[in-house]
């Protein structure tokens, strides 16, 4: 699933082609939507929240989320598309740009004054101007039983981590991931690695993984074998990148309270 540094990275792109430009054509390809026609109606903002994208008219906000296996491409106007037509869902184009969200996990327009409702249950987003790590401490603290390697992937904790981060985090921290939050050192401190690392990714791509993907590659702080396991809640998953990678040796397992 593309993660916070996707999206935004995204919206840029997005930004540079629509905002500030008048719809020459809108093609909504979700029945609810199918009616809909915006042309006439003028960009003017694209912006994200966590993994949420949002592009914004004067009165409506169409909210999209990328889920698995979304994309947005931007294209010339007469430009041939590089992936199947059929998959595209939605199509806003301008004078000078065509954009197309491909596979689309979620398409929605809301009033501009209702944006909030699709974000109200999220945490802090890493990423936005209100960056609130004291807030994202509060909210992982709020389980201490939970494992931080599950804990991250909550977007209620905090916006914008998915599964390749949530490696990356935990291995910079030398952190197991099944460690309980309650049994952090520094919570705060793993936090501001968080935002860090979002940050970077997000303003200077690309991110290189010292971890995720590597199972089976020497760790390149010890030298010893990378590996992915699931952790327990996620015995259900079936793809295989829903594993989180990390040394054995630099991240080892906490004790058993029971030993």
């Amino acid at each position: 699933m593309p993660e916070g540094d996707t999206v935004y990275l995204t919206a840029a792109r997005l930004r540079k082609a629509l905002a500030g430009k008048p719809l020459t054509r809108s093609d909504f390809r979700v029945p609810r939507y199918a009616t809909l026609d915006l042309k006439g109606q003028q960009v003017e903002s694209v912006g994200t929240y966590g993994k949420h994208l949002f592009i914004r008219t004067p009165e409506l906000s169409i909210h999209t989320h990328l889920k698995m296996e979304g994309e947005w491409r931007v294209y010339s106007p007469g430009q041939r598309w590089t992936k199947p037509g059929f998959t595209a869902r939605l199509i806003l184009a301008t004078a000078d740009s065509e954009a197309v969200g491909f596979s689309l996990g979620l398409v929605e327009v809301l009033r501009r004054p209702d944006e909030h409702t699709a974000t109200d249950h999220l945490g802090p987003d890493l990423l936005g101007p209100n960056w609130d790590a004291a807030e994202a401490v509060r909210r992982l603290s709020s389980d201490p039983t939970q494992p931080i390697g599950l804990a991250l992937l909550d977007q209620t904790n905090l916006a914008g981590i998915g599964n390749i981060y949530r490696s990356e985090i935990c291995f910079l921290r030398k952190i197991h991931p099944a460690t309980p939050v309650g049994e952090l050192d520094d919570l705060p401190g793993l936090v501001d690695e968080a935002h860090r690392i979002l940050t970077k990714a997000a303003h200077q791509p690309p991110w290189r993984a010292l971890a995720y993907g590597r199972q089976r590659r020497p760790c390149p702080r010890c030298g010893t074998n990378l590996v992915v396991h699931l952790l327990a809640d996620e015995a259900h998953a079936t793809r295989s990148d829903r594993g989180i990678y990390f040394c054995p040796r630099c991240q080892p397992r906490p004790a058993d309270p029971a030993q």
